[in-house]
């Protein structure tokens, strides 16, 4: 019913592009899409900033002899797409992030083009909050999945 309010952009666009909708602006069915390759240099910067260094993500060796065949990325490294998602697009600018559910899937590895879909499928207007499905894909089959609760400012407040 509704268009993407982010149709696909390149990886370039995925990072820098902003929206910022107005409660009394959004819909159910409203969706963000993005996409982001999941690189080396992402994995080690995240085991940097997080102070997980699990050998899982950054040894080449010891991934090898895991049930995965080699290094996977920081699950939460494909969360935190997320929080980009709902951050600069959808509901964008000057939204509140207030809770979210996460089910790993299958493992995002280095080089995997991730695809993130957010849609809102709930308006609460008491607290004006919006319930959204949260989505990560690799290749179309989901890695990740769940739900996010953000408060979204009114048309007066931004």
């Amino acid at each position: 019913m509704f268009a993407d309010v982010a149709r696909a952009p390149s990886e370039s666009d995925s990072q820098s592009s902003l929206n910022s909708w107005c409660f009394e602006d959004l819909a159910i069915g409203m969706r963000d899409i993005s996409r982001r390759t999941a690189l080396d240099e992402d994995v080690v910067a995240f085991a940097e900033v997080s102070g997980d260094h699990n050998p899982l993500h950054l040894c080449d060796d010891f991934a090898r002899n895991t049930r995965f065949g080699g290094r996977i990325v920081h699950g939460m490294f494909t969360a935190s797409l997320l929080s980009g998602a709902l951050g600069m697009r959808l509901p964008g600018a000057g939204s509140l992030y207030l809770s979210q559910s996460l089910n790993f899937r299958k493992p995002v590895r280095i080089g995997d083009i991730v695809t993130v879909v957010v849609e809102v499928v709930e308006l609460i207007e008491k607290g004006r909050r919006c319930r959204l499905a949260c989505t990560a894909l690799v290749e179309g089959c989901v890695v990740m999945d769940g739900e996010a609760l953000a408060k979204v400012p009114a048309r007066g407040d931004i």
